[in-house]
C-alpha cells in the first residue's frame, strides 16, 4: 500500500470507531491501540475488522479506537484482562509489566537484521513468548506486527555515540527494559506513556525519546525534536492481544476467522512498514530533521561493558535467553 493511501484510508478510522453501533451484530467487540491513526498497524487492524465483519455476513463487528481513545497502556491493558476490552495492541517490553519474557525482542542490539526478527519471532522466541502471555491469563495471536526498529531523536545534541548519552534526559515506556537499557549508557530515562509524549518534549520535561521511524513521522514528533540518530538500538513488535473469555466465546468459526484476518494483517502490516522505512529517513529530513547515523558496534560493546546483558541473561531466564541465541548467537 502506498503511504499516500495508507494515510489517506487512516483519516476515517477514529470516526468509524466512534460511529459505529452494534446493530444487528451479534457479537460487538472493541480493539484498541496507543499508536495514531495513520499508523500502517491501525490501518491493517480496520482492514481486518472489515473482512471480519462481511466474512462473517454482520454476525461479529469489532470497533477500532485507535491513539489511546479507551486510556493508557497501563488502562487498556487491564481493561482486557478483566474483559471490558477484547483485543488490544501491546509492545512486548511493555506488556512485560505482567508478563516479563515479552521484552526479549527489545534485548538491546539483538537482531542485526530482519531477517533476523522474523526468524526469532515467528519462530522459537515467539513461540516461547506465547507460552508465557498464556500463563498470565491473555491470549496472543501468532504473528507479531512490526513496529519497527527504533531510533534516537532529540532536541538539544545529537546523539552519534555512547557517551553523548550521558546525562540525556530521555523519554522511554514504562517498562524495566528499557529504563535498564539507557541507564547502561549513563542516560536519565524517564518512563511516560506514549499519550503524553508529544507534551513532554514540547514543554522539556525530556529532551529526547526513541521510537521507530513511523512513530516519530505519524505522531508529529519532528515538531518538537531536532536531531533524528539512527541508532537502531532495539527492534520492537506489537503483539496482538485477546481476552480469552470474549475471544473463546465465539463460535469456532468465527474464532477460526478473527485469528485468520489478524495474523494475515500482520504479515500485510509488516511489508507496509518495510515501505514506509525505506523513506521515512528523507521525510523526516525534509519535515526539519538533521540525521545522523551511529555505529552499532560501540553502543554493543558499551552495553557488554555495563552488564547490561548478563543481567537480563538472569532475569529472563535460560530458556528465553537459549531461544534468543539459537537464532542470534551469543550476546553476553
Amino acid at each position: 500500500m502506498h503511504r499516500r493511501v495508507v494515510l489517506a484510508a487512516a483519516t476515517s478510522l477514529p470516526l468509524v470507531a466512534l460511529g459505529r453501533g452494534a446493530r444487528g451484530a451479534e457479537f460487538s467487540y472493541k480493539y484498541a491501540s496507543n499508536l495514531p491513526a495513520a499508523h500502517p498497524l491501525n490501518v491493517h487492524a480496520e482492514a481486518a475488522a472489515k473482512r471480519i465483519g462481511e466474512a462473517s455476513q454482520g454476525r461479529l463487528e469489532i470497533q477500532v479506537f485507535p491513539n489511546n481513545q479507551l486510556g493508557s497502556d497501563t488502562d487498556a491493558l487491564s481493561q482486557l484482562r478483566s474483559g471490558a476490552l477484547e483485543f488490544f495492541t501491546l509492545s512486548g517490553p511493555i506488556l512485560a509489566t505482567l508478563v516479563p519474557a515479552a521484552s526479549i525482542n527489545g534485548v538491546g542490539f539483538a537482531f542485526k537484521d530482519y531477517a533476523e526478527v522474523w526468524q526469532a519471532m515467528d519462530g522459537p522466541v515467539g513461540a516461547y513468548v506465547r507460552g508465557e502471555i498464556a500463563k498470565h491469563g491473555l491470549y496472543a495471536f501468532e504473528k507479531i506486527w512490526d513496529n519497527g526498529y527504533r531510533q534516537i531523536t532529540s532536541a538539544t545534541r545529537p546523539i552519534r555515540a555512547p557517551e553523548d548519552l550521558a546525562g540525556f534526559k530521555i523519554r522511554v515506556p514504562v517498562s524495566p527494559l528499557w529504563t535498564s537499557l539507557f541507564k547502561a549508557f549513563g542516560a536519565a530515562p524517564a518512563s511516560i506513556n506514549f499519550s503524553e509524549v508529544y507534551s513532554a518534549l514540547e514543554t522539556r520535561i525530556v529532551d529526547g525519546q526513541e521510537n521507530p521511524l513511523a512513530i516519530i513521522e505519524t505522531a508529529k514528533l519532528y515538531e518538537v525534536q531536532k536531531y533524528l540518530c539512527f541508532t537502531n538500538h532495539m527492534w520492537d513488535g506489537y503483539w496482538m492481544l485477546a481476552n480469552p473469555g470474549a475471544l473463546h466465546r465465539l463460535p469456532d468459526d468465527l474464532q477460526a476467522l478473527v485469528a485468520r484476518e489478524f495474523n494475515r494483517a500482520a504479515l500485510e502490516e509488516r511489508a507496509d512498514v518495510a515501505r514506509m522505512n525505506a523513506s521515512l529517513g528523507a521525510t523526516l529530513k525534509g519535515q526539519g530533521m538533521t540525521v545522523f547515523e551511529t555505529d552499532p558496534a560501540a553502543f554493543r560493546a558499551r552495553l557488554r561493558q555495563a552488564g547490561f546483558y548478563q543481567e537480563w541473561q538472569k532475569r529472563l531466564g535460560p530458556e528465553a535467553w537459549g531461544a534468543l541465541q539459537s537464532v542470534v548467537g551469543p550476546l553476553a
